[in-house]
Order: structure tokens, then C-alpha cells, then sequence
């Protein structure tokens, strides 16, 4: 059980938001109950990009899964990650990410308090509970983890420590509910369980703050009486205050929102309805679903980027070196796109080895004497406007070397083979940068020659990445990529899944269909009608369905809130479900008070896959018409 629960005030501002940022539950359970915790533990690697100790590794445990249950264990994290992925800034960044499960059969099946305070204990591994772990003060919602245990088993993972990882513990359960802070919690099995993940890594790592404009659901909030918010995400500012003091979002605003509706000065937020602005009408911060807006993401890029190091490896340092060698950087490999490399010698820029991990001296003509070399690793994101943020350590990293010509070389003989890549053993997406490092001799750089179903492939990548969204892969047949140092036979090979999963949509029976030529199809409605959406992929994972209405931000297709399975609904004004509204056709409206007046008239509806290889399919669409009363 927890040994320590939230006080009243936390459990209440966490379950009004259903998430919080303060820590969740701490202390062991009580010693000689049970063996330890550990004792019967797993730890099953399930993404591994590189050793524990240099990346962010991200530990997903389960709580209340018996033996018999593990596979459904298994595959909630399957879900889970594959909809983190699809989510920027992590499907950049996911080959910065290590993931581990640790399987711990429960005695029992479920967690405490769930649904109700009347509910019986369970007997789980992590103590995890609803009720802000049973507590009456609190409410059903918050959803609480003995951290003593969750850190027991956290440790198990080589490598890892709370300075390198976030922990996620999922619970046995269909109920809606969640927490976050030190520790990130969510249940397992609801509809909206796979969205909460990704908002609690918001506030864990990311700091962010919610966007909500309420205290307590289902009662609107107030006016915010406070200064300007510390968060990056609330201001009391107006845009031209933010412009002519270059503060907050200012370098955003105006801009098309990845969360929809345009970059600006949206009210509420912090709990309160009025008196304090948010940069996006909604975003993953405010309404699950939807994506994080480019001001949260650019918060998350810093965030998950200061977890590593953008130089893995380099020559050593520690003395000088000579001019009659080569030089050598390992960076880290972003999946979205490769790191800049910029040498420069005294200052200068060696143009010759621009974005090269390897640069070779004795081509340089280095005069005698004593001389400084350094490589400058730089994240381009263009997620990232901030020069503070682009010029931090997350972002950018500089190695320095003497080079003293007096200094002779003596070449230790180094075998040709190589030392890091992207994973082989899952197809990788037609978007992705593929990486291959390798060993470094003193004397000589080793050349890595790619290969595409055969034939070579140059020019798109530096030395070491080869970015695959520059050769505008068709879908079809999945190609063969190979990566192989060159006078050896030491080869990489990656299959490359070029081909996007297909989504589908069943409606509700309309009033009419109408097709026009070079139109979409049309369906008449006149009044509440539900959207159905399944996907299909030649290959295993789960996949991400994804709609949104009149070109509004893409939103996660989950069913329907109090089921999974259900259809999404929409109606003229929205259906109210536990002090939140979902589906109004036209305008979102998240909460009762938003304006509920009805859009009648013609909205379009876009519908697209993310697949478990990052392919992100095609957006296509259809019509539907809201018939007014008087013209039924």
C-alpha cells in the first residue's frame, strides 16, 4: 500500500486536472509482508538504442497484471508507445529513447479503490490506487504508486538512474485515470489511457504546466490573479507586450498551430477561465488527443535532449595530439534528422569535413607549431527557435583538441567493424535517418558505402546518416537497405517499410449520400451520427488512427471515452461526459461552458494512419452536412 498519500489539496488540484506535478506516493511498503518486490521481477527490453548509461531511457511498469495477464500487459505498452511515437517531438527523438518493461506478476488482478472508495484492495506488487490511493479527501481520478517500489524496480534496469529515465506505471484497469510528476501513472486499459502517457511525460520531464481553465470538473475556474505564470505556456501579456519585450511565445505567434486554430493569446489556463493566456485554443496540455503545440514541443526537444549527450565519443583530449592523423566525433542519431558537425582549425571552418564525423589532418597542411581544433555538434531542429535553448548543452556541444605537429602518431592497429546503428530488427520507416557508426584507426577514416534494394545510394546524408526521406520512397514492395564499410565485408541490413497502414471509417446511417463529381462523398445528417475508424498494416504493431474536422489539429481516434470500442460521436452541440464534452461537430468545445451553439452546414473530415515504422499515411476525406431544424 502507499505508506504516504497526497494531502487533501494536491490530490484535489491533481484530480480536477486529472494530472499532477506533485511527486505520487512515496516510501516502501511495509517490510516482511512479501519478498521483495524485485524478487519476482522481469526487466524486458523493449527498444534499445544504445547503453543505458547515454540515453534517456524511459521504464514502463505494470501493477496489477496476474501471470495470466502479462500478455495484456504487454500489449497496453505496446499502444501506449506506439501513440508516444507518433507525437512530436517524440517520434523525433525515439532513437534517443531506450524502453524497458519490468514485468512483476500480481497475487491479484486490478488495483485499489477502483472504481469506488467501496471497491476492495488489491494485492499488487506497486500499491497503485484510485482515490489518490484510497484516500476519501481525494478523488477517483488520481491514481497513485508506492515509489519506494516503482524506484526497486526502476533499478533493476542496468544503466539506469533517476537522472536518466522516467517512470511509467500503468495499472490493470479500464478506469479513467492517471498521474504525473516524479513518477507518471495511467491506467492501462481506458480508451484515453494511451494520451494520458504523453501529457504526464509533459509535466514529469517537460515541466509544463496544465492548460486546463478549471479547477474542480464541470466548474469553470475563476479569474487568475497572479503575476506573469514562470510557466513557458501562460502569460498576463498581450501579443504586442510579448513582441516589444521578446518574451514567451513571441517568436511563434501568428503561426499555424500543430495543435490547430493559429499560435496567439487563447484565455484560460492554470485553473482559471479568465485573467491569463495560453499560446493554442487547445493542445496535448489542455485536451487529450491532440498534439503539443510548437511552444510545449519546443519545451519537450530541450527536455528529452538534456536526458543525453550529443557527442557520444570522441578522440581523446586530455593531451595533444598530432598532425598526422585523423580525428574522430560520435554524435547521437535523431530519427527525424542528423546533427550538424562543424570543425574548425584556429578558429576557421575546414570546409572540407563540413558535417563530417571524421576529419584528417594531414590534408590540411597544418602549419608547425601548436593549433586548436574543435567539433561543434548542433542540433537544426526547427523545433527549437530559442537561440538560449539552440546555443544550451542539450543542443549544442563543443570538443576541443591541441594539435601540436612535434607530436608523432603511433597507429594502434584497429579492427573495421561497427559500434552503433539503427535497430535491424524492425523495419524502419521511408522517413527515417538510419545511422552507422564505426570503429575509428588513427590513420585512416573508414568509408560506410549504402546500398538500396542493390544499388548505391550518395549525397544524402553525411558520413554516417543517411536520411531516407530524401529519396521519396513509393509505397509498395518493402526495400532492402544495407550499410557496409568499404574493403571489408562487415554489412548492416535494415528492412524498410516504404508502405503507410490503410485507415477506414463507418458511419452511422446518413439521411442521404450525395456524390458530385471532383467532390468528396457527402453524407446528410440531421442530427447526432457516430465515425468509426479501423486501420490495417502488412506488418505487426499497432497503429495510430488520427482525424480532424474542417482542418483543425489531427486528433488521436481512441472510441469513445467510456469505451474503447465504441464509435466517436458527434453531435450539433457535444455529448457532456464526467464534466468534460466530447465530439461537437464544427469548434471543438471541451467544457461546458464553451459555446455549444451548433455548426450547421457542410464540415469536411480528414482521417490518416501512423504506423509502428513512423510511415504517416495519406490524409483523406469525406463530407458531412448538419441539417438545420427548419430545413429538415
Amino acid at each position: 500500500m502507499v505508506a504516504q498519500r497526497l494531502g487533501r489539496a494536491a490530490a484535489l488540484i491533481g484530480a480536477a486536472c486529472l494530472l499532477t506535478t506533485a511527486p505520487v506516493g512515496s516510501g516502501p511498503a511495509t517490510a516482511g509482508e512479501r519478498p521483495p518486490v524485485t524478487e519476482s521481477a522481469t526487466v524486458v527490453p523493449v527498444q534499445t538504442t544504445g547503453p543505458a548509461d547515454k540515453r534517456f531511457n524511459l521504464v514502463l511498469l505494470g501493477d496489477g497484471y496476474t501471470a495470466g495477464q502479462l500478455p495484456e500487459f504487454r500489449a497496453d505498452v505496446e499502444e501506449h508507445l506506439n501513440v508516444l511515437w507518433s507525437i512530436e517531438p517524440f517520434a523525433s527523438y525515439r532513437s534517443y529513447v531506450n524502453v524497458w518493461a519490468v514485468e512483476v506478476p500480481s497475487p491479484e488482478s486490478g488495483v485499489d479503490c477502483d472504481p469506488g472508495l467501496d471497491a476492495p484492495r488489491r494485492d499488487t506488487p506497486l500499491g497503485m490506487g484510485f482515490w489518490g490511493g484510497c484516500d476519501p479527501g481525494s478523488v477517483q481520478r488520481l491514481l497513485t504508486v508506492d515509489s519506494g517500489a516503482a524506484n526497486a524496480l526502476a533499478d533493476l534496469v542496468p544503466g539506469s538512474t533517476s537522472g536518466n529515465r522516467q517512470i511509467v506505471a500503468l495499472a490493470n484497469s479500464d478506469t479513467y485515470g492517471g498521474a504525473g510528476g516524479t513518477y507518471a501513472t495511467a491506467s492501462g486499459g481506458n480508451a484515453l489511457s494511451s494520451l494520458i502517457t504523453p501529457h504526464e511525460i509533459g509535466h514529469s520531464l517537460g515541466g509544463l504546466q496544465d492548460e486546463y481553465d478549471y479547477y474542480g470538473r464541470g466548474v469553470p475556474g475563476g479569474t487568475y490573479e497572479g503575476g506573469e505564470p514562470s510557466s513557458a505556456h501562460h502569460t498576463v501579456l498581450t501579443e504586442r507586450q510579448m513582441r516589444d519585450q521578446r518574451a514567451k511565445w513571441w517568436r511563434w505567434l501568428g503561426e499555424e498551430s500543430e495543435a490547430g486554430g493559429v499560435i496567439g493569446r487563447h484565455e484560460g489556463g492554470l485553473y482559471g477561465t479568465k485573467g491569463v493566456w495560453r499560446p493554442s485554443r487547445h493542445s496535448i496540455m489542455k485536451t487529450l488527443g491532440y498534439a503539443f503545440d510548437q511552444v510545449g514541443r519546443e519545451v519537450m526537444v530541450r527536455a528529452i535532449s538534456s536526458k543525453v549527450n550529443l557527442v557520444q565519443g570522441h578522440t581523446p583530449h586530455t593531451a595533444p595530439i598530432g598532425a598526422d592523423r585523423t580525428v574522430w566525433v560520435e554524435t547521437l542519431h535523431p530519427t527525424g534528422g542528423a546533427l550538424d558537425v562543424t570543425w574548425r582549425l584556429d578558429g576557421r571552418p575546414v570546409r572540407s569535413a563540413a558535417g563530417a564525423r571524421t576529419v584528417d589532418l594531414r590534408r590540411l597542411d597544418v602549419a608547425p607549431g601548436r593549433h586548436t581544433l574543435t567539433a561543434t555538434v548542433t542540433d537544426p531542429t526547427p523545433f527549437v527557435r530559442d537561440p538560449a535553448v539552440r546555443g544550451s548543452a542539450a543542443l549544442t556541444r563543443t570538443v576541443t583538441w591541441t594539435v601540436d605537429t612535434a607530436v608523432t602518431t603511433r597507429p594502434v592497429p584497429v579492427a573495421a567493424d561497427f559500434t552503433g546503428h539503427t535497430p535491424t530488427a524492425a523495419p524502419v520507416g521511408a522517413r527515417s535517418v538510419v545511422y552507422a557508426d564505426t570503429t575509428h584507426p588513427d590513420d585512416r577514416t573508414l568509408a560506410v558505402q549504402w546500398r538500396l534494394d542493390g544499388r548505391r545510394v550518395d549525397g544524402v546524408g553525411d558520413d554516417r546518416d543517411l536520411d531516407l526521406s530524401a529519396l521519396r520512397l513509393r509505397p509498395g514492395r518493402p526495400h532492402t537497405l544495407t550499410a557496409r564499410i568499404a574493403g571489408t565485408d562487415r554489412e548492416l541490413r535494415w528492412t524498410v517499410d516504404a508502405t503507410p497502414a490503410t485507415a477506414a471509417y463507418e458511419l452511422s446511417p446518413p439521411l442521404r449520400t450525395v456524390h458530385r463529381p471532383g467532390r468528396p462523398v457527402e453524407y446528410v445528417y440531421d442530427g447526432p451520427f457516430t465515425m468509426r475508424l479501423t486501420a490495417r498494416d502488412d506488418r505487426p504493431g499497432h497503429v495510430v488512427s488520427q482525424f480532424r474536422v474542417n482542418g483543425d489539429g489531427w486528433y488521436t481516434y481512441y472510441g469513445w471515452p467510456t469505451d474503447a470500442g465504441a464509435p466517436f460521436r458527434f453531435t450539433p452541440g457535444g455529448t457532456e461526459i464526467d464534466g468534460l464534452v466530447y465530439g461537437k461537430l464544427g469548434t471543438p468545445r471541451v467544457v461546458p461552458w464553451d459555446d455549444a451553439t451548433p455548426e450547421y452546414g457542410t464540415h469536411t473530415v480528414e482521417y490518416r494512419t501512423v504506423d509502428s515504422a513512423g510511415n504517416t499515411g495519406p490524409a483523406r476525406k469525406f463530407l458531412v452536412t448538419l441539417v438545420p431544424p427548419a430545413a429538415r
